[in-house]
């Protein structure tokens, strides 16, 4: 191996010292010092709810209008740090309840005192949401602004070993406590006074909570020993920054109910070491007790119980006294105060058993709970899959355009209620909520479209089991060496899954699904017609051309004047079949081209008076109508039959290579897809025409 190519192992080593050194993530020093510290910046004391707020708030957040209701975007949940590995995607209002819940504790308004409880079906992204909580306030921990500090006992002189045990010389708190919680209860506020008197800003600092029971004994032999000489007893503690770690356990804990009979409450708030025992010389000495049950570890950041309500009613009691109390009860001690989040996750069936469950009544009580809903927004459940399914993952295979977009559809569309109004598709409904116009709806009609569902986005097909089905194709495509998935190889695997779907029993529903994809495939056939419609009809000279042609009938006919002919040279009469043949296609009934005419007159005689000139791609009705009129004049002389067929003549290969052109470069086909969809779309046409022929 060359010099050049070696790697260089102690340079990375060098560097990442160096950004360790620069961050100062090992300080230690003396209370006196760390009093200094609060002095000059009291947040570093901030509970565990004020800090986890503030760190969502240091993101950044983005303000918009949905449906005319306000709405705050919080861009921490974008997860830009690691690229978005845990975004979270069209969740923008549940997560502000969130915020807003967050916010409310960290200001003491009682929410502090609940469990928050994220409530939803499975793969609604609850877990991701408490992932990317738990990873924030474990890298907030390493930021100037996320500092914080805990504490440990030190015997230099090796004087103690009757207190701190023989042959040690250092016992850390052993629930990472703040270091002010060493402050007698009768000092607490005229300390507070001297650390906030000047303070700028909301933020006043408030001492609240107990050491754990170690360090209470500890420190009430070392108060015994100096005679109530605070000052000296201080002097054994030595304060270090304290960095929160989901795998070193520290601050971040993690609780997933298992078998009952290998399973019990001591998993939550610690058990007895024996083999201290011996050192220590009982079990209910507490230098002999391991707290390192979840909440212990958990403490000054967060715990996350995956499917709560699956704890057993032994462990409900705990969590009960956490979230009210702020206090647990490990085994032969007294309540122990604790700091940290407590949020907690359920799906739709646990969570109506807590309902119906009378003996439930005081989780209920002492639950906050925020519905995390499936996606109902088109674009941000594409959003989803284009997050997993991109060019680094997909080894050779690419995804035809509109592929991912029709397996959101069909997802979304099994999500959404049925509209009430007989008039509207559950597909017009989607393309509502996704911002699209449609004829004769409003905003306020859509807001009312929201306000009418009872369950919408609680039920319907899981991200995941889009996200395992699409998987599913990729690797047929890889295995069949196809080179390109496209709609239909989605869609078809999504309904061969419907037949074994372990969440899916009900037949009723899964023919209700399986209808949801047939119209799926329709909504694909019309996007993918008129691409290629545009792809033929994409000569902007013919364009210009067939637009002026247009423009100088309507002049004409409004003003009862004539046409000239430009080949013959005579006047004639407006050209009506051609007139109508465009309007006929931008929806324009024989009752309406009057007005229409007029209002399009009108139109361009006001931009001309502004020194304007019109231009019909700024009006999408009459661009696609010009296409459209476009595609049917020259459908015919291309001959799209002929690609299936082996076009013979130089010039109908040549039109037909530009189309895929145009495909490839205006909508983002490769070569393989452009010459599957032309494919398809001329067997469309074909029958088409086939069927035009038979009436």
């Amino acid at each position: 191996m060359s010099g050049s190519n070696k790697i260089n192992l102690n340079e990375i080593i060098k560097s990442w010292e160096d950004e360790q050194c620069t961050k100062d993530l090992s300080w230690s020093g003396t209370f006196d010092d760390y009093l200094d510290i609060v002095k000059k910046n009291p947040k570093v004391t901030r509970n565990a709810y004020q800090r986890m707020h503030d760190m969502i708030m240091g993101f950044g957040t983005e303000e918009y209008v949905d449906v005319k209701k306000s709405v705050t975007r919080y861009k921490f949940f974008d997860d830009e740090v690691h690229g978005g590995k845990d975004a979270v995607f069209g969740l923008d209002i549940p997560l502000m309840k969130l915020v807003n819940v967050l916010k409310a504790a960290a200001l003491g308004y009682g929410t502090e005192k609940r469990v928050i409880l994220l409530h939803g079906p499975v793969g609604s992204a609850k877990s991701t949401i408490c992932r990317r909580l738990k990873k924030g306030v474990e890298e907030y921990s390493h930021t100037p602004e996320g500092v914080l500090y805990t504490y440990e006992w030190v015997d230099e002189a090796g004087k103690f070993g009757d207190i701190f045990g023989e042959g040690v010389n250092e016992f850390p708190s052993a629930m990472n406590e703040d270091p002010l919680l060493l402050i007698p209860n009768e000092m607490r506020a005229k300390l507070e006074d001297q650390i906030n008197k000047g303070a700028s800003g909301d933020f006043r600092a408030k001492i609240v909570g107990d050491v754990c029971p170690p360090s209470r004994f500890i420190f009430s032999k070392l108060m015994e020993h100096y005679k109530n000489d605070l000052a000296s007893v201080l002097k054994h503690v030595r304060v270090k920054r304290l960095i929160l770690s989901e795998a070193d356990r520290i601050g971040i804990g993690t609780f997933q109910p298992k078998d009952e009979k290998n399973q019990d409450a001591t998993e939550l708030t610690g058990d007895i070491n024996y083999r201290k025992i011996a050192q220590y010389g009982s079990d209910s000495d507490p230098r002999a007790f391991n707290f390192d049950g979840e909440f212990n570890v958990a403490n000054r950041g967060m715990i996350e119980f995956v499917e709560v309500l699956k704890l057993d009613v032994a462990f409900l009691y705990d969590l009960l006294g956490a979230s009210q109390e702020h206090t647990i009860k490990p085994k032969k001690f007294a309540q122990t105060h604790i700091d940290e989040v407590i949020i907690g996750h359920t799906n739709e069936p646990e969570y109506r058993r807590l309902q119906d469950n009378e003996f439930m009544e005081a989780l209920r009580d002492r639950t906050v709970k925020i519905d995390i809903p499936y996606i109902t927004k088109l674009k941000h459940e594409v959003n989803i899959y284009e997050k997993d399914f991109n060019s680094r993952s997909l080894r050779g295979v690419s995804i035809a355009p509109h592929t991912i977009e029709m397996a959101s559809t069909w997802a979304i569309l099994t999500r959404l209620e049925k509209p009430k109004k007989a008039n509207l598709t559950r597909l017009q409904k989607l393309k509502l909520y996704n911002g699209q116009l449609l004829p004769n709806y409003t905003e306020d009609n859509v807001r009312e479209l929201r306000k009418d569902t009872v369950r919408e986005g609680l039920l319907g097909i899981s991200p995941r089991y889009i996200q395992d089905k699409i998987s599913n194709a990729i690797v047929l495509a890889q295995q069949s060496n196809s080179g390109s998935v496209n709609p239909f190889m989605v869609l078809n695997e999504l309904e061969s899954g419907l037949k074994n779907h372990s969440l899916i029993s009900n037949e009723e529903l899964k023919k209700e699904y399986r209808e949801l994809l047939a119209a799926t495939k329709q909504e694909y056939e019309e996007i993918i017609k008129a691409e290629v419609q545009r792809a033929i009809s994409a000569d902007e000279g013919a364009m210009k051309m067939l637009c002026g042609n247009y423009i100088d009938n309507l002049k004409a006919y409004t003003q009862k004047e004539k046409v000239r002919n430009s080949f013959t040279g005579l006047d004639e009469e407006p050209d009506e079949r051609l007139m109508r043949s465009i309007e006929d296609k931008m929806g324009i009934t024989e009752s309406q081209k009057d007005d229409t005419r007029r209002e399009i007159m009108n139109y361009i005689g006001a931009l001309a008076l502004d020194g304007k000139k019109f231009d019909f791609k700024s009006n999408d009705r009459l661009r696609n109508a010009l296409e459209l009129k476009l595609f049917e004049d020259s459908k015919d002389s291309i001959k799209l039959t002929s690609l299936v067929r082996n076009a013979a003549d130089q010039e109908t290969k040549d039109k037909i290579d530009l189309i895929k052109t145009r495909l490839i470069k205006d909508f983002g086909y490769d070569e393989i897809s452009a010459v599957g969809v032309l494919t398809y779309v001329t067997d469309i046409f074909a029958r088409g025409d086939a069927k035009d022929k038979a009436e």
